[in-house]
C-alpha cells in the first residue's frame, strides 16, 4: 500500500496554525492572571443608646482600625484614604448621626455622638485603632472614656472649645441663612474660608475632590456643631486617667485656635504625643497623603 503524499507546505501551514493558537491561549491565560477581587464592602448598622441608628462600612483585612470623619462629612470622605489601610486593617468608617448611612435625632449634642462610636466599638467587640478628624476627633475622645476597647487612639486637630474665637461672630446665622435660601455651597465656602481658615489655593484642591459634591449636599448639618462652644465644654480632669495611648495630629500651618486646642487635650492626656504635619493644615489626609498616612502607620504598628 503506497503511503499518502504530504506536502511540506501543508505540514508548514498546520504548525504556524498550531503554534498560532498556542500564542492566543498564552496571552489569554497571561491577561487572565489577575489579582482575586477585592473584598467587597460590607455595609453595617447598630443602634446607639438613644435608638438612633449609626451606619458604617467595613473593608480590608486585619486588626480593626475605626475611621471617624468631620463636620461636613461622612464616610465616603475616607474612600481615598481606605486603600493605604486595607491590606493590614480591617477598616470600618463611620456616618456620624445625621447622615449618610445613619438616622438622626431632633436633640443634638455630642456626647450623643460619643455614645454612636461606643456603640460600633462595641459591636465589633475586640480592641479597635480609633481615629478621628476635627469634630470626629473630639466626638472620638469622649467616646474614649465610655469604652475599654480602644488599643491606641489618633485626634487630628479636634476643635476643643477654648479663649480663642473659632469663627467670627454671627457666622452661624450667615451659614444658615445661606443654607435656608439653598445655597449650601456658598455657606460650605463661608465654613472652610472663615472658621477652618484654609488658604484659597488648599480650597480651590479640594473643590475638585470627588467628595466636595457630599460636602454641599451636608451643609445643613454644619451649624449645629459650630455652635459646640454652647452645648460643650472641655474638662481635662475627666481623662486624667486614661492610660490609651493617643497620637494628636497638628498640621503646621493651622490656625492658632487649632494650636491651642492641641494643647490643651495634650496637657490633659497622661499618655498623649503630638505629631507637626509641616506644611499642612486641617486636611493633610488630602493634601499630603503619603504624610498622613506614614504618621499613622508609625503610631499604631509601632
Amino acid at each position: 500500500m503506497k503511503r499518502p503524499k504530504v506536502s511540506i507546505k501543508s505540514n508548514i501551514r498546520t504548525l504556524l496554525l498550531m503554534l498560532l493558537v498556542l500564542a492566543v491561549y498564552s496571552l489569554i491565560n497571561y491577561y487572565l492572571d489577575i489579582p482575586e477581587p477585592e473584598e467587597k464592602l460590607s455595609m453595617e448598622k447598630v443602634t446607639s443608646k438613644d435608638g438612633t441608628t449609626i451606619g458604617f462600612i467595613r473593608k480590608g483585612t486585619g486588626p480593626p482600625l475605626l475611621l471617624v470623619h468631620g463636620t461636613t462629612a461622612d464616610h465616603t470622605r475616607w474612600d481615598p484614604i481606605i486603600p493605604y489601610f486595607e491590606n493590614q486593617f480591617t477598616v470600618y468608617a463611620v456616618d456620624r448621626r445625621g447622615r449618610g448611612l445613619s438616622s438622626d435625632s431632633p436633640d443634638y449634642n455630642l456626647f450623643k455622638e460619643a455614645e454612636d462610636i461606643a456603640a460600633v466599638i462595641e459591636l465589633i467587640n475586640e480592641p479597635v485603632y480609633l481615629i478621628g478628624h476635627s469634630h470626629g476627633a473630639l466626638v472620638s475622645l469622649e467616646a474614649s472614656l465610655l469604652t475599654g476597647n480602644i488599643k491606641k487612639l489618633i485626634l487630628y486637630e479636634p476643635p476643643v472649645p477654648h479663649g480663642i474665637p473659632v469663627y467670627p461672630p454671627g457666622t452661624p446665622d450667615k451659614m444658615q441663612a445661606l443654607i435656608d435660601s439653598n445655597k449650601n455651597e456658598a455657606a460650605l465656602e463661608v465654613f472652610f474660608k472663615e472658621i477652618v481658615k484654609m488658604p484659597d489655593y488648599e480650597f480651590e484642591k479640594y473643590k475638585k475632590l470627588p467628595v466636595y459634591k457630599t460636602r454641599i449636599e451636608l451643609a445643613p448639618t454644619i451649624p449645629r456643631e459650630l455652635t459646640l462652644g454652647l452645648t460643650y465644654s472641655f474638662k481635662p480632669e475627666k481623662f486624667a486617667n486614661l492610660q490609651t495611648p493617643v497620637l494628636l495630629l497638628l498640621g503646621g500651618d493651622s490656625p492658632d485656635y487649632f494650636k491651642e486646642a492641641i494643647r490643651l487635650v495634650d496637657s490633659a492626656l497622661p499618655n498623649s504625643t503630638v505629631v507637626v504635619l509641616q506644611g499642612q493644615q486641617h486636611i493633610a489626609m488630602d493634601t499630603d497623603t503619603e504624610l498622613f498616612v506614614d504618621e499613622v502607620n508609625k503610631f499604631l504598628l509601632d
